[in-house]
């Protein structure tokens, strides 16, 4: 989960679709801190369904043979960028990654540390997005992504945004004011120039004791208890997500609700030895991912029963076996925050090429100079060694591919 920044300590590593702000947890998991902000735009205001079977994506999408040439035109460098999204702090300035992304290629940004107001969000990401690097002739946009689950955990708040509710609140509501919450996401996301959610949480708590697990049931950031309950509800957000042009993302596959320690501030209690490849816990993930969700960011916890030796994210059994052969997903896998405690045994670079080398396809990282050593990274690995090279290309795909459906290349709108 991508850390917080709590009002005791700031972390320079708030990140991971869990970054929090001043006020709360982030996309991954996070500690909260301040109180919701009084909210300045007013929100308008199940039953479990017959389990879904998704379908890969097709290779032969509209443009993909576009995409095929433009990848084709990307240098060593150029492709790795599109593999790194970099986390942008508060308290930094617009301008503070330009450089990075002019000498790294760096081509996906992150708003972490609590942001406040629309015109300084709408201004950052304008100036961020027209950093866009030439990519031999055309230019590739930026996925620009926020944690505005709700509750604890909003990354963007104060003038223009509302005070959300919790995604445990979310659960109680209607299905028609469940989608009025994720219409009003979508609309003040895209008008500060955010084209990804890093929501919505797919994990499950189990109801003996919530609060238990700190990542997730402390905060209230389950849509339920229940799987099945929780998957209508997340489905239902992303459906509302995606009709209204926002790109949303599913996590932590394959779970987080079974654990006791947040993987942002601990290696401790991550262990997950119940959650197995045909659980029930999965139902969430399964059903956003039939509802279109083209995100779905993998936790950095062991899983025991699925992969005895890697943690999710470096685990191709998990990746590559469970989230892409066994429920069908064929979009963009993003980790968790790659400079979470969890993972901080390794150097940065070599947390990124093993993310990869297991079939993960975006690394997140809040500390924003671990962003260039990561990029590098993937560029060395991939001169050396052919299988990791055909294994970055693959993934750069299908990073093109989705910005492509995005508006966001010079293939997008090809057949």
């Amino acid at each position: 989960m991508i850390r917080t920044v709590s009002v005791l300590t700031v972390s320079a590593l708030a990140l991971s679709a869990c970054s929090g702000d001043p006020g709360g947890p982030s996309a991954g998991t996070t500690s909260p801190g301040t109180a919701a902000v009084t909210p300045t735009t007013s929100l308008s205001s199940g039953t479990s369904s017959v389990e879904p079977t998704p379908k890969p994506s097709s290779t032969t999408s509209p443009g993909a043979s576009c995409v095929d040439g433009l990848l084709r035109s990307m240098s060593p460098a150029q492709r790795a960028g599109q593999l790194v999204m970099v986390g942008l702090d508060a308290s930094m300035s617009a301008e503070s990654l330009d450089t990075m992304i002019k000498d790294h290629h760096i081509g996906n940004m992150f708003f972490i540390g609590g942001w406040r107001t629309t015109s300084r969000v709408k201004s950052t990401s304008d100036h961020v997005q027209a950093q866009a690097n030439s990519s031999s002739p055309k230019s590739v946009g930026f996925l620009i992504a926020a944690d505005q689950e709700g509750g604890q955990v909003q990354q963007l708040k104060g003038d223009g945004f509302s005070a959300l509710p919790s995604a445990l609140r979310q659960g109680t509501m209607s299905s028609a004011d469940r989608a009025a919450v994720a219409r009003t996401i979508v609309r003040e996301l895209k008008a500060v120039g955010v084209n990804v959610d890093l929501a919505p949480v797919a994990d499950t708590v189990p109801p003996a004791n919530p609060r238990s697990n700190e990542p997730i049931g402390r905060w209230g950031r389950q849509y339920g208890n229940n799987p099945a309950k929780a998957g209508s509800a997340v489905a239902e957000v992303v459906r509302t997500m995606q009709a209204g042009g926002l790109q949303s993302t599913l996590k932590h596959f394959p779970g987080l609700g079974r654990i006791t320690g947040n993987t942002d501030f601990t290696a401790d209690g991550i262990v997950d030895d119940q959650t197995s490849a045909d659980d029930e816990y999965l139902r969430p993930f399964r059903d956003g991912i039939a509802a279109g969700a083209p995100f779905v960011m993998v936790s950095s916890a062991y899983y025991s029963r699925m992969d005895a030796e890697n943690q999710a994210i470096y685990s191709p059994k998990i990746i590559d076996g469970v989230l892409r052969r066994q429920l069908g997903f064929g979009g963009v896998v993003m980790s968790d925050d790659l400079n979470a405690v969890a993972v901080r045994d390794l150097p940065a670079g070599e947390r990124v090429v093993k993310m990869v080398r297991a079939g993960g396809d975006v690394a997140l990282t809040g500390l924003a100079s671990a962003a260039p050593l990561m990029a590098r990274a993937l560029t060395a690995e991939a001169a050396k060694d052919p299988v990791f090279r055909a294994k970055l290309n693959a993934s750069v795909k299908r990073v093109l591919m989705a910005k492509t459906a995005m508006g966001l290349t010079s293939c997008s709108g090809r057949e």
